[in-house]
């Protein structure tokens, strides 16, 4: 009886490590899917930023004055 409980013992224990490593694995793999998913996100954000300088700097000059704030109306008198 000795024998069997040793065997069950280290096939727990095997069982034991085998997770801990598929544990360790799959942390390690969400760790860098994570860091994947920030790297696309901060590409994504840098793509929209110079989209957006892209049309401005395309804009026509009645584009600017449309886009303005200030009144026109004003500085013709």
């Amino acid at each position: 009886m000795g024998k069997k409980r040793r065997e069950q013992e280290e096939e727990g224990t095997l069982k034991d490590l085998l997770q801990d490593d598929l544990v360790k694995q799959l942390q390690s793999k969400k760790a860098d899917l994570k860091k994947q998913e920030e790297k696309r996100r901060e590409e994504e954000k840098q793509k929209r930023i110079e989209e957006r300088k892209q049309r401005e700097a395309n804009k026509s000059f009645e584009e600017l004055l449309n886009d303005s704030d200030l009144d026109w109306e004003k500085f013709k008198k």
